[in-house]
């Protein structure tokens, strides 16, 4: 007699994905916060806007991790990635002065390993607690023969909410506002492409290799998870005035900060002001990389760069202390064809 064939004959094991889901649970749980309705397992997250806005806008944002997720599959660490999938989309929402509400997650895999879920999750919700929301819902994708059976993607979906006449825009920005930068924690989740292929490719280091410039193995040292702002620049939302702010990703500081600059101005940077780490300097003597070239490409220590009016300066660096904020320079009129930024010092 022929052989029935199932769901699992063919691949997808769904009480894999019931396992999943309940070693998920005690993790998400640590997010919840007031207005979160519902639980885990509803068709969809609900979440009630909070009382006392006049005009609310809601602001969202979506991203990924990107071939960092190559450096989780090297190593074996999975629970710092989500971490970083929350913080490339949070950061990105408070950019405009909003608050992060609620979160979603997608995990595509070729295989559904629940203790693996678990673990990415795990970051998931330690970045849903860093950045103040909650994480009200996800899927989990298993797809074999799409993805390698050890191998998985992960995106997510942030919305946030604020006051209309409060939302910070590039039209905001002016002429004498000061440039501060918050340090980054590392590479955050851009240039992986260059970076793998410098130092896995070109040098044939593993993750495992001790370089005696860095304090960890080069895998842990990349696998750093991006620093979350938002606690931080909404406490200083509530004491400062800022004009504008960039969240410093792909494109680094050429692509980004010229963002948040109207085009009469032009911010201008001084690079030797910006706190100098040990992974770029090993990226650009190793690589023989220009200096132009990662500024177009990594964030170079400063994850998050604030335009903040000259008068307000004191009162902002003082609210983001914890930060460790640097003044990086400064926004002036237009001249020439700086498409927005000028780089001193290069």
């Amino acid at each position: 007699m022929e052989e029935r064939m199932t769901y699992k004959s063919a691949g997808v094991d769904v009480t894999a994905g019931y396992d999943a889901v309940a070693r998920m649970k005690k993790h998400v749980a640590r997010t919840k916060i007031p207005g979160l309705l519902g639980g885990l397992g509803d068709f969809g997250g609900m979440f009630e806007l909070p009382q006392g806005y006049k005009q609310p806008v809601l602001v969202s944002g979506t991203d990924g991790v990107g071939t960092k997720l190559q450096l989780a599959f090297m190593t074996g660490i999975h629970n710092t990635i989500g971490i970083d999938c929350v913080a490339m989309c949070a950061n990105d929402i408070v950019c405009q002065g909003a608050k992060p509400l609620v979160f979603l997650d997608y995990i595509g895999c070729g295989v559904l390993r629940p203790e693996l879920v678990e673990a990415i999750v795990e970051g998931v919700s330690e970045g849903c607690v860093q950045a103040g929301c909650a994480l009200v819902g996800g899927e989990t994708a298993e797809m074999p023969g799409f993805y390698k059976d050890d191998e998985y993607d992960v995106a997510g979906f942030c919305v946030g909410i604020a006051e209309k006449d409060r939302l910070i825009t590039k039209s905001n920005v002016k002429k004498g506002d000061v440039l501060i930068g918050l340090p980054s924690s590392g590479v955050h989740s851009n240039g992986f492409s260059l970076v793998r292929r410098l130092f896995f490719q070109k040098l044939n280091y593993t993750a495992d290799t001790k370089i005696p410039e860095l304090s960890k193995t080069l895998g842990e040292t990349l696998l750093t998870p991006t620093k979350i702002y938002v606690k931080s620049v909404l406490a200083a939302l509530e004491i400062a005035e800022i004009h504008g702010i960039a969240h410093i990703t792909g494109g680094g500081f050429i692509e980004n900060i010229p963002r948040i600059i109207p085009e009469h101005l032009e911010a201008r940077v001084n690079i030797n002001s910006v706190p100098k780490q040990a992974i770029f300097e090993l990226i650009e003597k190793l690589g023989n990389i220009e200096k132009r070239e990662l500024y177009n490409t990594f964030n170079m220590g400063i994850g998050l760069v604030l335009a903040v009016p000259e008068k307000d300066c004191d009162a902002a660096v003082q609210a983001l202390k914890g930060e460790n904020p640097v003044i990086i320079g400064e926004v002036a009129e237009r001249t020439g064809q700086s498409e927005g930024i000028v780089l001193a010092g290069i």
